[in-house]
């Protein structure tokens, strides 16, 4: 597939609608949003189920040969995923925990993998009203008020700031501050979900180590973002880009960064 323009335009209305599906439990009378939680302990609401609903509905009407794994599926066996050349990555609700304490900080993940890559990816923030995008041959863009803004990373001049992303739910981590140590000049930006990417990717910040567990779904959509905005997501131990599909779908400690 390499067409990927025609599917975008359609993909920020499905993670729109996703997001408003979101909107529609974050604002309601009754606040205790449906919270059950999964093996790992991790909280899933009724808004993550509305929202993996439209959005598999809709991908299902757009692209019905293209296989879909999402956080909120059932689960799929890597005997059947591995045979998979292309598919649909989705988080309906990245930020799970940042939607329940009510701050504003979850996204809409939809990524697009060929061989292991991702090719195009959609992050979209329903209570900021923020759509980052980006897909190969096309570049990466943000969509805020109304406006259309091409992006990239940015890299730091010899006097600047370095701007550190680190996760508001998982920030105290010692490898973080070891990590923070050999900066000398830096300020840590908390963020939650997979926007703390887009930082990066729209140069709002340079870089953003992950010490803490993550899964593939996690990343895909706001990796394809930064890729193609000039920068990249690089496991820590080998130094390679992130791949997708594995037999785990555990993702390893990363460092997004700003080339």
């Amino acid at each position: 597939m390499s067409n990927y323009k025609k599917f975008i335009e359609e993909l920020i209305i499905i993670s729109k609608d996703a997001g408003n599906a979101i909107l529609d439990v974050y604002n309601s009378k009754n606040q205790d949003f449906g919270i059950n939680y999964k093996s790992d302990n991790s909280p899933l609401t009724i808004a993550d189920k509305a929202s993996n609903d439209v959005i598999c509905k809709n991908l299902m009407r757009i692209t019905p040969k293209i296989p879909i794994l999402s956080e909120e599926g059932k689960t799929i066996e890597y005997t059947e995923r591995k045979e998979w050349d292309t598919f649909w990555l989705i988080d309906p609700l990245d930020g799970t925990k940042e939607f329940i304490k009510k701050n504003g900080e979850f996204t809409v993940n939809i990524a697009l993998i060929e061989n292991g890559c991702p090719v195009l990816g959609v992050v979209h923030a329903p209570f900021l009203n923020i759509t980052w995008y980006g897909s190969l041959n096309l570049g990466s863009y943000m969509i805020k008020n109304k406006k259309k803004i091409s992006i990239n990373v940015e890299s730091p001049q010899d006097d600047t700031t370095i701007k550190v992303v680190s996760s508001r739910s998982h920030s105290n981590n010692p490898k973080l501050e070891n990590f923070l140590k050999n900066i000398d000049n830096h300020e840590l930006v908390k963020m939650g979900s997979s926007i703390k990417i887009c930082l990066v990717a729209d140069g709002s910040a340079h870089l953003y180590p992950r010490f803490g567990p993550t899964m593939e779904w996690d990343t895909a959509a706001a990796h394809a973002v930064v890729k193609y905005a000039g920068g990249n997501i690089l496991d820590l131990k080998t130094d390679t880009e992130l791949i997708y599909n594995k037999e785990s779908l555990l993702n390893p400690e990363f460092l997004v960064h700003y080339e």
